[in-house]
């Protein structure tokens, strides 16, 4: 009677605490290697907004670490922008060599991977706008070369020196008509835009050897744009891995956009057999379950390009809340993120994998869903993703009777409670039923 009241109780505390979405609230943060798919997210407001005292809380109200929350709802992947002589300003300037490494080391010492987004001017670089950095101003093409070259290197070897190794490094940003304006404006010069690219390339290349060099356009729909693109930066010999876009579509017309970048995907990879990404993905942050559904059809599509070739989705600066004039976030007001993060959770290949032996047939231990002899946010979050939906089986045979937890037969809300509950020292062993 005792164990059924408790069970009861606990069930009461699970639906409270759960009344639109499942909450992932683990004390502390676990060692994991990265996964082969890139649930990402551009966080390099990050740390301007701190040093303004803006604070983040998970799903119940704790204050936690940004990053910490980010990695409880699937992220695990970080992306950086680099500036060349940037400002103070808090909203267009900071993001120099040294604030990145320092950012780009906090985040790596917890298991994210890392892109590293040059922009190769001291403030934005986009679609509109390709200023060149002030001290550049007066250079000659050939020493643009030279100085893309040299800023790379410098960048990405105070990396290496602090123990960082991005996964992913993009020459560029939103680089729809070139960089380095005027002199690399694509629309009247493709050679030099090419050969600016080469010299990121090389750069990139001389330090990381291993790390996958990105040309990234907006308009990720706009299959178009990325062709003229691509056939001229083909024409002009350019060195590069991956073909990376934005996509910011609205409530109205994101499933139209998100079927246009499939197609704009695939056809990328069979013309020009490279693999696609998308850098940059955001909407409107008063439509948080159409950003989900966008957000989670994106990872689908990626997922699906053809022969594997879909490397993983980054969502734009989502620990926005009334900043900069940016409404694209995915944080409430209250300083907690929104239910559209809960997407990246829907997507298995994202979440990290603890690296252990498989275990034999007939091992296995309660609360253990993926087999790794470690029972932590991991097994929460797989627990999660099967009871809404997003998952049919677990990664390993016996997942099913691990997730069982209480030993009733069936695996449902009471075995995410009592999970919950042991993660957070509420109870003290595992399964609760025998």
């Amino acid at each position: 009677m005792k164990r059924k009241v408790f069970l009861f109780g606990l069930l009461i505390v699970f639906c409270l605490s759960t009344v639109f979405n499942f909450c992932l609230s683990i004390l502390f943060p676990v060692s994991t290697k990265a996964a082969s798919f890139a649930n990402g997210a551009d966080v390099s407001w990050l740390p301007q907004m701190e040093a303004m005292g803006y604070k983040f809380y998970d799903d119940n109200g704790v204050q936690k670490d940004c990053l910490q929350i980010l990695k409880e709802h699937g992220i695990n992947s970080i992306r950086l922008r680099v500036w060349v002589n940037p400002s103070n300003d808090p909203y267009s300037g900071h993001c120099s060599k040294d604030e990145v490494v320092e950012m780009a080391k906090r985040c790596s010492n917890m298991g994210f991977r890392i892109m590293i987004n040059f922009h190769y001017s001291d403030s934005w670089a986009d679609p509109g706008k390709q200023y060149k950095p002030a001290t550049w101003s007066g250079y000659s093409t050939e020493q643009l070369y030279t100085a893309v070259y040299n800023h790379t290197y410098e960048v990405l070897n105070a990396l290496k020196s602090n123990g960082v190794t991005p996964e992913w490094v993009q020459v560029g940003n939103e680089t729809n008509n070139g960089m380095l304006w005027e002199d690399g404006k694509a629309s009247t010069n493709m050679r030099n835009f090419a050969w600016m690219v080469n010299s990121g390339h090389d750069a990139v290349k001389a330090i990381f050897p291993q790390t996958k060099v990105i040309v990234h356009l907006s308009n990720g729909y706009d299959n178009s744009l990325f062709r003229w693109m691509f056939d001229g930066l083909k024409t002009y010999n350019a060195r590069y891995d991956v073909i990376g876009m934005s996509l910011y579509p609205d409530a109205s017309n994101w499933s139209t956009m998100s079927n246009q970048c499939l197609y704009n995907m695939n056809d990328m990879v069979s013309r020009y057999g490279k693999e696609v990404m998308i850098c940059e993905v955001g909407m409107d942050n008063t439509s948080p379950y159409e950003t989900k559904e966008l957000i989670t059809d994106l990872l689908k599509k990626v997922d699906s390009v053809s022969y594997g070739k879909g490397l993983g989705v980054f969502y734009w600066e989502p620990q926005c809340y009334n900043w900069a004039h940016y409404e694209k976030g995915t944080w409430n007001i209250n300083g907690r993120p929104t239910i559209a993060l809960d997407a990246f959770l829907s997507n298995n290949k994202g979440l990290p994998i603890n690296v252990s032996p498989t275990p034999s047939k007939d091992e296995f231990a309660y609360g253990d869903i993926n087999g790794d002899k470690d029972i932590n946010s991991i097994d929460f979050a797989l627990l999660r993703n099967y009871l809404l939906g997003f998952s049919k089986e677990f990664p390993y045979a016996n997942g099913i009777k691990a997730a069982d937890v209480n030993c009733s037969g069936d695996i449902d809300a009471i075995d995410f409670a009592i999970l919950r509950s042991y993660l957070l020292g509420i109870i003290k062993t595992l399964p609760l039923g025998n």
